[in-house]
């Protein structure tokens, strides 16, 4: 379905004894898999190291849905983890976070603790042409305000790099 939707890359958190399945469904349609980590707390994928491990071996074709925000939660620099897994990075969550530690909250992209400027620096280096989409979790019955000032602030982090 999702190939034939015109999907390239389907986000997941499969279990790791479905691995081999997922290479397999790749393989059959040349569609991209990425990995979604889940930050402190998640048993299969806390980080996107956690989830490279699992798929360092398998077809090129599954990757890793980098979400900034889980990866900082869990005391990972987002712009290194980009950096060292560019060629595998598919997918990334923007989203900002209160504090860098398990309990930290989504917060308007800006306001938090990534250096944002530093990870948007990041993506130009690898020359990432994959998806950057927001997320958004601060408010969620009426995002509208907090999604427009962090769309906004990352304009603006662009416009000067």
């Amino acid at each position: 379905y999702a190939k034939a939707a015109g999907m390239k890359v389907i986000i997941g958190v499969p279990k790791y004894e479905l691995l081999g399945l997922v290479e397999k469904k790749v393989q059959e349609y040349d569609i991209k898999v990425a990995i979604h980590n889940h930050g402190p707390g998640d048993e299969l994928y806390p980080t996107p190291a956690s989830a490279y491990e699992k798929i360092k071996n398998l077809d090129l074709r599954i990757g890793l849905c980098h979400d900034i925000g889980h990866t900082k939660r869990a005391g990972v620099d987002p712009s290194q983890a980009t950096e060292k897994y560019a060629d595998r990075l598919y997918d990334v969550d923007m989203k900002d976070v209160d504090v860098a530690a398990a309990e930290g909250k989504s917060i308007e992209v800006g306001r938090g603790v990534i250096d944002i400027p530093k990870f948007l620096r990041t993506l130009i280096k690898i020359n990432y042409t994959g998806v950057v989409a927001f997320e958004y979790e601060k408010d969620p019955n009426d995002p509208l305000a907090g999604l427009a000032e962090s769309v906004g602030y990352v304009k603006g982090v662009l416009a000067v790099l």
